[in-house]
């Protein structure tokens, strides 16, 4: 067999931002490729959720390069999906299946009704939500919630999912089982996965890389192959924060 051939899919170069007077990313180059899972960690206020909004094309860069399969990153599109930690990004007024249907009913395929009922169930059993379908948010469990969101950002398949610590909020045993379902999700999908967290365990369970960012500029980028959070990995790692 040949080699497989890794393609870019996001590529930063020299990347600033600025809030004020303040240096939020200085300079910056990560490149990311297809398929990839890589967790951004760091201190708070370091800039993590800031380069997960600019590769979202939710803000602007003050200079550098930021581009998406070759392309420079000028708005958010439909390739590049967030998932945040806050719960209310449901519609309370939609039951779980409407929830998960709803950005297919606008979506470029113009899909029939009868393919966004079958894509919603299949991303409804993929999140293990199978039975809820009929249940409204304030029914739900955090975890539930976070669920249904994981599988609404899914359903319109984009290419990378941005994940701003999702399960942050969350009990140890409901992150556990979370990580375990997008881990199954990632495999079956092959899609770029970027998430931010401070955990650095949770960075070890879940990433192919960890990038820690630190004072604006990235610090170390981590090769995270096992995937297998150690006490003396989450020791060393802990160390560099």
């Amino acid at each position: 067999m040949g080699n497989i051939i890794m393609k870019d899919i996001i590529k930063i170069e020299k990347l600033t931002k600025t809030y004020e007077d303040n240096i939020i990313l200085n300079n910056i180059d990560l490149t990311i490729t297809e398929g990839e899972f890589v967790c951004l960690i760091g201190p708070s206020g370091e800039g993590k959720t800031t380069l997960l909004n600019l590769i979202g094309g939710f803000i602007e860069k003050d200079s550098g390069n930021i581009k998406f399969q070759g392309k420079e990153i000028r708005k958010p599109t439909r390739d590049c999906i967030m998932v945040f930690q806050e719960f209310d990004q449901l519609f309370s007024w939609k039951n779980l299946k409407e929830n998960i249907g709803f950005p297919l009913k606008n979506s470029r395929e113009k899909l029939s009704m009868e393919e966004i009922n079958n894509l919603s169930t299949k991303y409804i059993e993929m999140v293990k939500l199978k039975g809820f379908e009929n249940h409204y948010p304030h029914q739900l469990s955090g975890g539930m919630k976070q669920r249904v969101a994981l599988a609404r950002a899914l359903a319109t398949s984009p290419k990378v999912l941005l994940m701003d610590e999702p399960f942050g909020s969350l009990d140890a045993q409901t992150k556990s089982s979370l990580h375990s379902t997008l881990l199954d999700i990632w495999g079956k999908t092959n899609t770029t996965i970027i998430f931010v967290t401070h955990d650095v365990r949770e960075a070890l369970t879940l990433a192919d890389r960890i990038v820690l960012l630190k004072e604006g500029i990235i610090r170390e980028i981590i090769d995270n192959n096992e995937k297998i959070p150690t006490d003396k990995k989450v020791a060393e790692i802990t160390r560099l924060l």
